[in-house]
């Protein structure tokens, strides 16, 4: 396997990490967040679906995956984008970024509690658990009284919420949708497409309709979607196939350190002793709740040549 893996990893990083920087672009330009959230999965579906008709991969035609295809786009992407739109109203990105570093323990917590067979956490993930609820208390300040002040608690709080769909999305996909025989890429494809069809028909009345916002941030909407919420799939889904899923998920430590750069150098934002040490304890405590990866491919070869040696003697 050598080190092929290391571009879709350090790009995948980036992509999702600058995502937070191009919200603010965004909300910043007078887009609305139900408009935000809108576009990113319009435009990642004309990307995924492009990417299906050049490959000429099957689309799911069962009712059953549309269906459950339609309960995840509302916890993967409807609701966890337009909340992460409207926080960003009220907090820098850099701040939303490292709130997002939290999925994975909102994921443990609803697979836990939903997913037959998963082992119950022992002392080291919940202790990991409680060491993230130290690192969000941390990030946001509430020693300093910031949630008194409704403006970043009400943009704070919104953000944990993204994730915390993140956390039921995850947990619901794995379940119902990831013995599918379909690929990733359709998958994510009729995924995004139902989440901009729920998105469409709530932001109309709600926000109004959509306006021109200006170059910069049209510019920042289609990099968001077409590459965050549509190329982005793809290279996770490489990601996995040639490095695994361990080092997949290690992109949940890097994402932070590129939207707190990003946020910082690009939009001069502040970025806090207490935001630093804050995504430190957050990064630490997912990794502390991360199960043992199970053995490669050719150790469980090996192991089943082993076996068979076995039987036959």
């Amino acid at each position: 396997m050598g080190r092929r893996w290391w571009p879709g990893f350090v790009a995948l990083s980036a992509i999702w990490g600058a995502s937070f920087a191009l919200i603010k672009v965004a909300v910043d330009a007078g887009v609305p967040p139900l408009w935000v959230a809108a576009w990113r999965c319009l435009l990642g579906a004309a990307a995924l679906w492009a990417i299906l008709a050049v490959r000429r991969e099957a689309v799911p035609r069962d009712a059953a995956t549309w269906g459950h295809s339609a309960v995840v786009a509302v916890l993967l992407n409807a609701a966890p984008f337009a909340l992460f739109s409207y926080g960003e109203t009220r907090v820098s990105s850099v701040l939303a970024g490292v709130l997002n570093a939290t999925t994975p323990l909102f994921t443990l917590l609803f697979t836990v509690a939903t997913v037959a067979g998963e082992r119950r956490p022992g002392a080291r993930r919940l202790a990991g658990l409680g060491l993230g609820f130290v690192g969000v208390l941390t990030v946001l300040g509430v020693w300093r009284g910031s949630l008194a002040d409704a403006g970043g608690a009400a943009g704070g709080l919104a953000c944990l919420a993204a994730t915390c769909c993140y956390g039921a999305g995850f947990a619901y996909l794995r379940r119902h949708l990831a013995g599918r025989p379909h690929s990733a890429t359709a998958l994510s494809a009729v995924q995004i497409t139902c989440g901009g069809a729920e998105l469409l028909l709530v932001a109309p009345p709600v926000a109004g309709a959509p306006h021109w916002p200006g170059t910069g941030a049209a510019a920042a909407l289609l990099v968001l979607g077409a590459l965050g919420t549509g190329v982005a799939y793809i290279l996770n889904l490489g990601l996995v196939r040639t490095a695994g899923t361990a080092v997949a998920a290690a992109v949940t430590y890097i994402t932070p350190l590129w939207s707190t750069a990003l946020g910082a150098l690009l939009l001069a934002e502040p970025v806090g002793w207490n935001t630093l040490a804050g995504g430190l304890a957050v990064i630490a405590a997912v990794a502390l709740t991360r199960q043992p990866s199970a053995p490669a491919g050719p150790v469980r070869s090996v192991r089943r040549s082993r076996k068979r040696r076995q039987q036959v003697g």
